[in-house]
C-alpha cells in the first residue's frame, strides 16, 4: 500500500491518500504536524488530447518504432500528464498507417504505455487546403474525407482512434462525421475555412469539439460572421485551447473561457514532435521548421506561422490561470476532467475507488515557466519523481 500526504487541489485541505494496487483505497482528512506550506498539492493526472510527439519524434512519421513511441510519451509524465492522445497529423496513408501500427505495438508491449495512451487523435488529412487554416499541415497531403481510409487506419491502431479533426467544408465531410460518431469516435472541427452553414451542418451531424480554437485560421478575418465566432457561439461545441502564451494572447484566452464557460474548455499543449529540441532548424517529411530562442516553433523562413508548440501541458495550466484569473482547481479540471468527460473515459478524482492517476506538485509560482511536479503516479505506480516523506 502507498500512502500520500498532500493538499487537495480543489480545497487545500490536508489529506492522507491510501492506494492499493491501481486504485485509491481511501482519502482521509488529517491534521498536519509540519507547516502546511511545506506540503505538496495533489490532483488527478492531466489528460492531454493533442500531443504530436517529443524530442524529434513525430507520431506520424513513416519510420516510427515502438521504442520511439515510448521515448516520446515518457517526458509528459514530468508535466503531470497520466493520459494523452498521440496525435497524427496530415500525411500519406503509408506514414499514418505506420504511425498507428507503431503506437499499437508499443501499447501491446509496454503496460505503462498502454495505460497512458487513452486513445489516438487523427488531425487531418481531411482539412482545408487554404493558407492560414491549413497551418503547418502539408498541402500535398490534404484530401477529401475518406471513410474507407479511416477504417483502415482505425484497424492499424487496434481500434484506438477516439478523436478525429476534420474541416466541415471538405468533400464528403458530413457523411464521414455521421459514420465516425456512429462508430463511437468523437469528431472535432479544425483547420477550417467553413462558412456558417457548413459549421452548423457539421455540429448537427455530431461534431462536438473545436480543435485549438483561434489557431489554424486566416491571419485576417471579416469581423462577423466567421468560423471562429460560429464555433465559439455554438453551445453544443466544447473548445480546446493552446494556452502556452504563444498561440493565443491573454485577452483571447480570457474571452473564450468566459464565452464557453470553464466546463466546456479543454486545455491542450499541442506539442510538436520538435518539442524538447534545442534551438535551431529541423526538417522531416512534414517540412522545415525552426525552434526559436523564446520557445516558439515556427515554419522555417518566417516568424508568424506556428508549427505546433514547444511547451507542455503543465505550462498551459499555469498560463490559463494567469490569463483568465482562474483558480487552480478550475484550470486543472480543464486539463483533466473535461477531456476525459468529452471522450467518454473515466474521470479521475480524489475519492475512494477511483483510479490512482495522480500528480503531486509544489505551490504554483506566478510567472513560473512550468509547474514544479514532484511525482506522477499512473494506476498507483510512481512513473516519475519520488513521493515525499
Amino acid at each position: 500500500m502507498l500512502t500520500i500526504d498532500a493538499r487537495r487541489y480543489e480545497t487545500g485541505e490536508p489529506v492522507r491518500i491510501h492506494i492499493e494496487g491501481s486504485q485509491i483505497a481511501s482519502v482521509e482528512p488529517i491534521w498536519p504536524v509540519t507547516p502546511l506550506a511545506d506540503w505538496p498539492w495533489v490532483a488527478p493526472g492531466l489528460f492531454d488530447l493533442q500531443v504530436n510527439g517529443y524530442g524529434g519524434v513525430w507520431f506520424c512519421q513513416a519510420e516510427l518504432t515502438p521504442t520511439q513511441v515510448a521515448e516520446a510519451v515518457r517526458p509528459y509524465l514530468a508535466a503531470g500528464v497520466t493520459r494523452l492522445c498521440p496525435t497524427l497529423i496530415t500525411n500519406s496513408f503509408t506514414s499514418l498507417a505506420a504511425g498507428f501500427t507503431a503506437i499499437r505495438q508499443a501499447c501491446e508491449q509496454e503496460p505503462w504505455l498502454d495505460r497512458m495512451v487513452a486513445g489516438c487523435h487523427l488531425e487531418g488529412p481531411y482539412l482545408s487546403g487554404e493558407d492560414g487554416p491549413r497551418g503547418a499541415h502539408p498541402r500535398s497531403q490534404i484530401r477529401p474525407a475518406d471513410w474507407d481510409e479511416f477504417r483502415r487506419l482505425q484497424e492499424a491502431s487496434g481500434q484506438r482512434i477516439c478523436l478525429v479533426t476534420i474541416a466541415p467544408e471538405v468533400e464528403g465531410a458530413l457523411p464521414f462525421i455521421q459514420q465516425a460518431v456512429a462508430s463511437g469516435v468523437t469528431v472535432s472541427i479544425g483547420h477550417t475555412a467553413a462558412n456558417s452553414r457548413q459549421i452548423e451542418a457539421a455540429v448537427d451531424a455530431g461534431a462536438r469539439l473545436s480543435t485549438h480554437l483561434g489557431n489554424g485560421a486566416h491571419g485576417t478575418l471579416r469581423r462577423h460572421p466567421n468560423y471562429i465566432w460560429d464555433q465559439l457561439g455554438d453551445p453544443r461545441l466544447h473548445a480546446s485551447l493552446i494556452t502556452d502564451g504563444h498561440h493565443l494572447p491573454a485577452s483571447v484566452v480570457r474571452t473564450m473561457i468566459r464565452a464557453k464557460s470553464p466546463q466546456q474548455i479543454i486545455l491542450t499543449c499541442d506539442a510538436s514532435g520538435w518539442a524538447g529540441c534545442p534551438t535551431g532548424e529541423y526538417t522531416n517529411e512534414l517540412g522545415a521548421v525552426e525552434v526559436l530562442e523564446d520557445g516558439r516553433i515556427v515554419v522555417a523562413g518566417q516568424r508568424q506561422l506556428l508549427a505546433g508548440a514547444g511547451l507542455l501541458t503543465d505550462t498551459c495550466v499555469l498560463r490559463a490561470m494567469e490569463f483568465a484569473d482562474l483558480d487552480l482547481a478550475v484550470a486543472i479540471d480543464m486539463a483533466s476532467r473535461n477531456p476525459a468527460k468529452l471522450l467518454g473515459f473515466e474521470i479521475s478524482g480524489l475519492k475512494a475507488g477511483g483510479q490512482a492517476d495522480l500528480f503531486l506538485f509544489r505551490t504554483p509560482t506566478p510567472g513560473a515557466p512550468r509547474l514544479e511536479v514532484v511525482a506522477t503516479l499512473s494506476c498507483g505506480v510512481v512513473q516519475y519523481g519520488k513521493l515525499p516523506g
